[in-house]
């Protein structure tokens, strides 16, 4: 056998929750393990140990994520009503992601991955459409609470002597209760996250659409695109030129329809909660939430890979029953692929990156040979080739064959 690859610095494994978690122990032991000397520092951001723990390992996670530079996270519960329930939690913690992202301060670039024979639903895309979700702020940092009949909610900033520079009532609820949030972005991560698509853009040669609904958002949404708009003109519109591409502005809906009726080949740029509804849509309408690279970049070179879907609830109630399942882990491999390939770049290893692009080649030709999960099976069209549905581990190891 030959001799496995070296690691000089760890990768942040950030282990997760369900079928993922099953998955990801699979990933290491039949693809990753036999050919390369594996370096982590893991962290257990299964829903258990981040209760057990108030949340504080997510927030080490993140610390050490930026401490060696690269990080790979599996899938994670975001607790509801009904999870607290289930798991008897002592509170509804907030979404690690959310949590990660704000510490790092990055922006979430998610690519969906092409493999012939998976035609995408909307059969006009012929090209990748990359989306690139500001990762930080808005809803995701939001603060909110509910309200009683005759109370007055406000909208109050003060300066930092402590006097009110404005109160702007929200809503007064004399006539019932409610509900009441405030959302909030500062213009730093802002321009970081303009910054980080505009320097994307011009590395992959796409064109550049941002979106926001500034019409109606005419401060919150109209100082996102204030802040695109300075920057492209004083910094990028000469290199854009260059390059033969383009930086639009729209607003999201309008992007929306443009997207359906295009032919791929954009990175569209959304705000925090736009991006995560529109990256389903896209990787669904490319075959499967399980088909789509996820990487949050920060401005100060740091880099988490992770699977761009949840923990596939419904598999693992199966698995625990003994019960098999078919579970597409084609995401969840190739944020370790991803991970792989930065660490090898970051620490001069050539043959770490060159492994993990070869563990990404092995599993896309395994599934244009026809060997897939159930998902794709009604998906996959080749002429001459037949789809075999196979079990979670053994796609596994229908891979690995084909990368021995």
């Amino acid at each position: 056998m030959n001799k496995k690859i070296a690691m000089k610095t760890p990768i942040v494994e950030m282990d997760g929750d369900e079928m993922t978690r099953v998955l990801w122990q699979w990933i290491k032991e039949i693809l990753i393990l036999p050919f390369v000397e594996l370096k982590t520092e893991y962290y257990d951001l299964g829903l258990v140990n981040r209760d057990k723990t108030d949340d504080q390992v997510t927030v080490d996670a993140a610390n050490a994520n930026k401490k060696y530079g690269v990080g790979v996270k599996c899938a994670t519960i975001t607790p509801n009503a009904q999870r607290v329930e289930e798991y008897k939690l002592k509170q509804m913690w907030k979404s690690p992601n959310g949590t990660i992202r704000r510490i790092l301060d990055g922006t979430v670039f998610r690519a969906p991955i092409l493999a012939k024979g998976i035609t995408p639903y909307i059969p006009g895309w012929k090209k990748p459409i990359v989306l690139a979700r500001h990762a930080y702020g808005d809803v995701y940092s939001g603060v909110e609470t509910r309200t009683a009949a005759g109370d007055k909610a406000y909208l109050l900033v003060e300066d930092k002597e402590g006097n009110v520079k404005e109160k702007l009532l929200v809503q007064d609820f004399a006539k019932g209760g409610g509900i009441v949030q405030s959302v909030h972005n500062t213009d730093k991560s802002i321009e970081s996250f303009a910054r980080s698509c505009f320097n994307y853009a011009l590395d992959v040669k796409m064109p550049l659409w941002f979106a926001t609904k500034d019409t109606i958002s005419k401060k919150y949404d109209h100082h996102f695109k204030d802040i695109f708009n300075d920057l492209y003109e004083k910094e990028y519109k000469a290199k854009f030129e260059a390059a033969g591409i383009e930086y639009m502005y729209t607003l999201i809906d309008d992007a929306v329809a443009r997207i359906v009726r295009s032919e791929g080949g954009v990175l569209w740029a959304c705000k925090n909660y736009d991006g995560d509804v529109m990256s389903d849509m896209v990787a669904t309408a490319y075959g499967s939430l399980g088909m789509m690279t996820s990487v949050l970049v920060s401005p100060d070179g740091n880099y988490e890979f992770e699977a761009a879907h949840g923990t596939v609830t419904r598999h693992y109630y199966k698995y625990l029953k003994g019960e098999a399942t078919s579970t597409n882990s084609v995401a969840t491999i190739f944020a370790w692929t991803g991970a792989l390939a930065k660490r090898g770049e970051l620490d001069g290893i050539p043959e770490l990156t060159a492994f993990a692009k070869k563990l990404e080649k092995a599993t896309v030709s395994a599934i244009e040979e026809g060997k897939m999960t159930g998902d794709l099976v009604p998906l996959f069209r080749a002429e001459g080739v037949t789809p075999v549905k196979l079990g979670s581990e053994e796609f596994l190891r229908a891979i690995a064959e084909k990368l021995a």
